[in-house]
């Protein structure tokens, strides 16, 4: 939808210290607007969330570049699939002289995608959990 749609619609970026972000700003900003004008145009808003969220990923890897000197980037996850954020960051490489790393569009699978996978294979040798399982944000996986 968003190829569809024009970036006019002002929304909010995290103003975070160091190289920390969140979405949670912007994601509450396109509820609200949505919840308020339900006739709001969904590819401006689409368009518009896109680029924002775009210029915050890449403002940060700016930060993160010229703070360590590193100049290899790799976008991974499902968000790498995004034609829109891989022309962005291209662009951003070439003219920053930066690498940058993007894999397959089929290798770019989202994490609960894994997450399942993961599941259903402890599942299938047996490995069940009780429906009271509770998230554990700081578990460490691995030995």
């Amino acid at each position: 939808m968003a190829k569809a749609g024009t970036a006019n619609i002002e929304l909010p970026k995290s103003k975070i210290d160091g190289l920390n972000f969140s979405f949670s700003g912007i994601k509450t900003a396109v509820i609200n607007l949505n919840h308020k004008n339900p006739n709001i145009n969904k590819a401006d808003l689409c368009t518009s969330f896109e680029k924002v969220t775009t210029q915050m990923l890449i403002e940060n890897v700016k930060k993160a570049v010229d703070q360590t000197g590193i100049k290899q980037v790799a976008l991974a996850g499902g968000v790498s699939a995004n034609s829109y954020i891989r022309k962005e960051f291209k662009m951003f490489g070439t003219e920053n002289n930066i690498k940058i790393y993007y894999p397959e569009l089929k290798l770019c699978t989202d994490n609960a995608a894994m997450i399942a996978s993961a599941g259903y294979y402890n599942y299938i040798v047996g490995n069940e959990s009780k429906l009271n399982l509770n998230a554990v944000p700081n578990l460490k996986l691995g030995g």
